[in-house]
């Protein structure tokens, strides 16, 4: 099962603020804060996500194909990550709506690295 995922910033103060204020109504919050790395999550034993500056010091740099998905429980959840993300200044890679008729309900954002990220609900 998943622990976390890293996703590379390029301004880590940044990405806490950005990550720790749209997660923070699924409960997530900064959990463990160091020099290049920060863990935001519900708890130690739940999934986290990491945002840290490349260990190599190159730039960092979203990858072609990476994405990280969200479930916040409901479509209203995800129209709220989407609209929550946008206020904070993602931008938008795909509205709200039913992806898979019956199935799948989502929405795509880039943050301000170019990191892309899903809301998603299961219906």
């Amino acid at each position: 099962m998943i622990s976390y995922v890293t996703l590379g910033v390029s301004d880590l103060a940044a990405a806490k603020t950005f990550y720790s204020e749209l997660l923070s109504d699924l409960g997530a919050k900064v959990l463990i804060d160091m020099d290049r790395i920060s863990f935001i999550g519900k708890s130690m034993a739940a999934p986290m996500l990491a945002v840290c500056t490349p260990y190599n010091e190159e730039p960092a740099s979203a990858g072609n194909g990476t994405m990280v998905a969200f479930a916040p429980g409901s479509k209203e959840g995800v129209d709220a990550l989407y609209n929550k993300a946008i206020a904070l200044g993602a931008s938008c890679e795909g509205a709200p709506g039913e992806r898979i008729p019956n199935v799948f309900y989502g929405a795509y954002v880039k943050d301000s690295d170019g990191n892309k990220l899903c809301f998603n609900h299961f219906i």
